[in-house]
């Protein structure tokens, strides 16, 4: 049972992203992305965080964007395991998780003089959200709902020891729990740098981004009940905890008696009472975690008549977060330890071509190192080997992406555009607390030039995930088999401001 509330606080490396982009990063800093995605060569206030080599040929001046996104997720994991009928008859259960980032802000700013652009921006380039599972996950409610069956096998085995006459625990085949768990996960990126126009067609980019990682999660599993040899729910830690005293003071008057053969009868039960009820003791946890690293940044763009293309390569991010525990009495989250938590490097590459004076269109590929970035340990659970989770991903991610603008008139612009995200995660890196689900994401929105310097822009993005199907012999860790269905669905909406002084 102790394995249970590890297994649950599995939610610790939960990427609680409601964002766009790969397992820790989000690539929606900006509107224009969510309105048109394929951003990776653009040369507006956007190119900041998207082609910060770009910002070389925006108008000489101050340049100063605001933006606001309101993400809402959901997760979905349809479990199937035999033993779940005894906790309301279905062996199939349905866990929803819901996650919301009510507003994100982001803030980019540029100063062009000449061949020279100053630029920097601030945002949530990681998580956003807060997940809550009010019924919690198949992968810890799995270890209780085997209690039963446990009680009947371990009253079987008294039996044969000579230890109980009969087995008082045969008729068990019910049970119920209180399970819950939240988490919130965000990353703030502060991004500073330089911008220098080599040529009239060649400009390149130096920078580097802090980053602060802030999560947050709370947990609990408690009263862990059961129809002991059939008769009403109790709770199983009282049940043997009273168990345990009975037969302790059994035990001890045999003893009193010299009566060694009854008293090692009542002390072995009186011993595996106690172990059953310190195994379904209630557990909690309520844990922040704090780190920082640093990403140093490089691009390059190429810009000739009608052509635009952008570079830009993000270093693989060293960072740990370090427990900041208040409550654990599960022994496992220590104050003070600290855990991996890389942010993959990225390599973005992007095209644009004006087709029309009022008709632009842009393509994007970017590409997500997972396999070289740390991450927390996990089991393999075939060889049982503890090892960071990437040794679990046969691939970086990989997304491609394609947009279009149109000016419907001068002062207003419709722009729509899609991206392909596909994972290479294997089975073992996909869990009810971590998965990852390849997808195709759209959006669409509009701009408006409301006054001679200042457009507002607002946006509607949306995604359709896959499902993932994951079937294993040893259910969490139960021996017994089950199966998983991951999905998701993720809806943002988003409004900002441009405005050139």
């Amino acid at each position: 049972m102790r394995k249970l509330f590890l297994i649950s606080i599995g939610l610790l490396i939960v990427s609680t992203s409601t964002f766009a982009g790969g397992l820790l990063t989000n690539t929606n800093q900006h509107v224009l992305f969510l309105r048109m995605l394929a951003r990776d060569a653009s040369t507006q206030i956007d190119a900041v965080y998207s082609n910060p080599a770009g910002v070389a040929f925006m108008e000489n001046g101050f340049h100063l964007s605001l933006n606001g996104q309101s993400a809402f997720q959901t997760r979905t994991i349809t479990s199937t395991f035999a033993p779940f009928a005894g906790f309301g008859g279905n062996a199939t259960k349905v866990y929803k998780g819901e996650a919301s980032a009510p507003f994100i802000p982001s803030v980019f700013a540029v100063y062009k003089k000449d061949k020279w652009a100053f630029s920097g921006n601030f945002a949530v380039t990681g998580g956003g959200g807060k997940a809550t599972f009010n019924e919690g996950l198949g992968s810890f409610e799995s270890l209780v709902s085997v209690v039963p069956g446990m009680l009947v096998a371990a009253g079987n085995e008294m039996v044969d020891k000579g230890v109980l006459p009969i087995n008082i625990f045969n008729g068990t085949n019910k049970y119920s729990v209180d399970s819950y768990m939240r988490g919130k996960q965000m990353i703030f990126g502060l991004q500073l740098g330089a911008t220098y126009r080599i040529t009239d067609y060649l400009s390149a980019f130096a920078g580097v981004r802090m980053n602060y990682v802030s999560n947050g999660y709370e947990g609990h599993i408690r009263n862990i009940e059961a129809n002991i040899g059939g008769g009403e729910m109790v709770n199983v830690n009282k049940y043997f905890s009273d168990y345990a005293k009975q037969a302790r003071t059994a035990a001890d008057a045999y003893l009193a008696a010299n009566d060694l053969a009854n008293y090692a009868k009542y002390d072995a039960i009186a011993k595996e009472a106690t172990k059953v009820a310190g195994l379904t003791a209630d557990k909690e946890l309520d844990c922040d975690q704090t780190g920082w690293g640093v990403t140093p940044i490089l691009g390059l763009d190429f810009k000739m008549n009608k052509w635009n293309i952008g570079v830009k390569y993000e270093f693989n991010t060293k960072l740990n977060v370090e427990n900041k525990t208040r409550i654990d009495n599960t022994g496992l989250f220590a104050n003070g330890v600290n855990t991996p938590h890389d942010i993959p490097a990225l390599l973005t590459v992007g095209v644009s071509y004006e087709i029309l004076p009022v008709l632009r269109a842009s393509v994007g590929y970017h590409h997500f190192f997972d396999t070289n970035a740390r991450m927390a340990d996990a089991k393999d659970p075939v060889t049982g080997q503890t090892m960071g989770k990437q040794h679990f991903i046969k691939q970086g991610t990989n997304e491609y992406l394609g947009g279009i603008e149109w000016d419907v008139c001068k002062w207003a612009q419709v722009s729509a555009g899609m991206q392909r995200t596909k994972y290479g995660v294997g089975d073992n890196y996909q869990s009810d607390m971590s998965f990852a689900v390849s997808s195709y994401s759209y959006g669409f929105g509009a701009g408006f030039d409301i006054a001679k310097n200042l457009k507002l822009n607002v946006a509607y993005f949306w995604t359709d995930y896959d499902k993932y199907t994951k079937e294993t012999p040893n259910y969490g860790g139960t021996g017994i088999a089950g199966k998983d269905v991951f999905t998701r669905t993720n809806k943002v909406f988003g409004i900002g401001l441009d405005y050139k002084f």
